[in-house]
């Protein structure tokens, strides 16, 4: 267990914040594609020992503080019966619509489709260094419905909303709690997909509908949400959030006071060379300094980009650490 994480979810004042990065198992990494020549994507996240094995190398690359769960969003749709193949990016045999969703909706089923995620974290354990922490993840309902029904599709927002509430959320808090009854410490839920959800429908149906999955241990992940439901996110319980590179992060820390705020350094700015990549952390870190920074988990606004250099994240690592050392 790591104790700076453990003191940013408990909003514990410390000089140094812990410091982990979405998709930080990743394409960018030598040793992530010395795995990818001997074993699929579907391999990495399906055997335990490979799953975790694929963990723990941005823990040995980076020194991050926290080792996520390797595995992918969209195993609870297969689970619903739906299949899935990855080539590379993940592809659907068929999507689940108004007529054939009764064929999609065993949730018990699909959680016992979900063991690997839970031997995956157990095994990820038993590789992790005492001072580190392992989180899990799971989509965000309205992330996975897209994904389910087509991005494109033109199924009414009643059937979808009727959908999330019957299976999609039942779903997904009996895949949270697996994967903490594993060891998680925490559990973000990815809900990056929520960008064209209106203001009207997030605040008056969809808080709703997220309910169910606000536990002590699960964090909340967006990205491009309409910035007048900020203030509705910064009101709700959760153990969490994590906020992209376009959010206001010092109204954050002013506004949201459940839990850690993780975020948001800009992610393609890893992309520069060195100097100029040098350049932009110390320009984040600076204005971090106006910030009541108590509660911070320090990482990226989104995930790492596939061509990321190593040694832009290795720079970010340390000088975020010896800027609070």
């Amino acid at each position: 267990m790591n104790d700076k994480f453990t003191n940013a979810c408990a909003r514990v004042k410390q000089d140094c914040p812990p410091i982990w990065m979405m998709r930080q198992a990743g394409r960018y990494q030598k040793s992530y594609m010395a795995m990818k020549e001997k074993f699929t994507f579907e391999q990495m996240c399906k055997l335990p020992r490979i799953a975790a094995q694929t963990a723990i190398l941005p823990i040995r690359d980076f020194d991050f503080d926290i080792a996520i769960l390797f595995s992918d969003i969209l195993f609870p749709i297969e689970g619903l019966g739906v299949p899935l193949t990855f080539d590379p990016g993940p592809k659907f045999e068929w999507f689940i619509n108004e007529e054939s969703y009764k064929n999609h909706s065993d949730v018990d089923k699909a959680v016992k489709h979900m063991a690997f995620q839970a031997s995956a974290i157990k095994a990820t354990l038993d590789l992790l260094p005492n001072n580190k922490s392992v989180i899990g993840f799971v989509g965000g309902p309205w992330t996975l419905l897209n994904y389910a029904t087509g991005k494109k599709s033109n199924i009414s927002l009643k059937w979808k909303t009727n959908y999330m509430e019957k299976v999609i959320v039942p779903l997904l808090k009996k895949n949270i709690n697996l994967q903490l009854d594993a060891g998680a410490e925490k559990v973000m839920i990815l809900d990056s997909g929520i960008s064209n959800m209106s203001e009207l429908y997030f605040k008056k149906q969809y808080v709703d509908l997220l309910q169910p999955l606000i536990m002590k241990h699960t964090g909340y992940y967006t990205k491009k949400l309409n910035k007048r439901c900020l203030p509705t996110l910064y009101k709700m319980k959760w153990s969490g959030i994590g906020l992209d590179s376009s959010v206001n992060f010092a109204n954050a820390f002013k506004k949201y006071k459940e839990g850690f705020i993780q975020g948001n350094f800009d992610e393609s700015l890893l992309l520069q060379d060195e100097q100029e990549c040098r350049k932009s952390i110390k320009q984040f870190l600076d204005k971090m300094e106006a910030i009541d920074k108590t509660g911070w988990v320090c990482g990226l606004g989104h995930g790492i980009h596939k061509t990321t250099p190593e040694e832009n994240v290795k720079l970010f690592v340390r000088l975020v650490r010896e800027k609070y050392k």
